[in-house]
This record gives structure tokens, sequence and C-alpha cells, in this order.
């Protein structure tokens, strides 16, 4: 429990560049108001697509969160 408590603290303290993604994703993020690491980790493949993201760049989302440990829909590694 405090394992997972500890892990949600840390994301905290990740910003959306820390993600090491194009621009244009940043911007399409930006655009819609995913404006921290929170904010994406809270998402499912589903939103991501109704904002417009393709599935490739969805994919380059996730990738970069699972090398912090993380995955949409709140899951912690």
């Amino acid at each position: 429990m405090w394992k997972k408590v500890i892990k949600i603290n840390r994301i905290k303290n990740y910003r959306l560049e820390d993600l090491k993604l194009t621009n244009d994703i940043l911007n399409k993020m930006n655009k819609n108001n995913i404006r921290s690491i929170e904010d994406v980790w809270i998402l499912k493949r589903t939103d991501l697509k109704q904002m417009g993201f393709s599935n490739e760049e969805i994919n380059l989302i996730i990738i970069e969160l699972e090398l912090l440990g993380l995955d949409l829909n709140k899951k912690i590694y």
C-alpha cells in the first residue's frame, strides 16, 4: 500500500516534457487541456482517440509512461 502511495506522489513530480514526446503530441495534449502526467495517466486509450490522437501517437504515449512505471487508466507498475 505504501509503495503505491509513494509512486502516486512521485507522479506529481513529473512534467509532460519528461515523457520525451514529439512537439505535435505535446501540442495536441495542450489543446486538450492535458497539462500534467497525472492528466494523461487517468485517461483511457478511447479517451485519447476521441481527442484526435492516432494509434501511433497513443502507442508512443504508452511507451513513455511505461518507462516511468505507469500506464493509461491509472495503472502503476
